[in-house]
């Protein structure tokens, strides 16, 4: 059997993580570009690039694109840990071969799972990574997808409580409404490339 535990977690490199997105420039970026919000960088916000826009003058707004596992991915792996200035992705908290999606865009909905292994098996934040996660999701993706966001099982303490908390929405909302949860969460966040 597979061992669950990350006891000591190993960081990984970045540069050995998977991902679609392409590589850093070696041109220094400028001023205004470092400022940029990180929701500017967004896989799936329209691209602001003048070549690639379609000089098509049919509207595409009706066309929908299919999401994989692997942009799921390279969206929360660069997210950073709340105690540590390392992404989860690094830490191995999100694996690309944790995550599935059920996409039929055909039918107009999907459902993404998300599987989180914490750094250790009594990380005190665990849930705070998860309501990032689940935050993250909800605001990078179309609202045609529902979000599943758990703590693999046997990877922590109390994995069951975390993951009833989870996917209780109303539990959920109440967290976002927590100014210092959602300080914790916007830290996080603010990572994302």
């Amino acid at each position: 059997m597979e061992n669950l535990q990350n006891a000591n977690p190993t960081i990984l490199n970045l540069s050995d993580l998977p991902t679609r997105k392409p590589t850093a420039s070696t041109k220094p970026k400028s001023a205004l570009t470092s400022l940029a919000p990180s929701y500017a960088n967004d896989p799936f916000a329209p691209s602001s690039v003048p070549e690639l826009v379609s000089d098509d003058s049919e509207d595409d707004d009706s066309v929908v694109e299919s999401i994989d596992a692997q942009e799921i991915y390279d969206l929360v792996s660069t997210m950073c840990d709340p105690e540590h200035p390392i992404t989860l992705g690094e830490l191995a908290v999100v694996n690309l071969d944790h995550i599935t999606v059920q996409d039929d865009p055909e039918e107009l909905t999907g459902l993404i799972t998300l599987e989180f292994t914490p750094t250790i098996t009594h990380c005190h934040l665990a849930t705070v990574i998860g309501l990032g996660l689940v935050v993250r999701l909800q605001q990078a993706l179309p609202p045609r997808f529902r979000i599943d966001v758990r703590c693999r099982e046997g990877t922590h303490t109390t994995d069951r409580q975390l993951n009833k908390q989870l996917a209780d929405k109303e539990r959920v909302m109440s967290a976002l409404e927590n100014e210092t949860l959602m300080g914790l969460v916007g830290k996080m966040i603010e990572t994302c490339k």
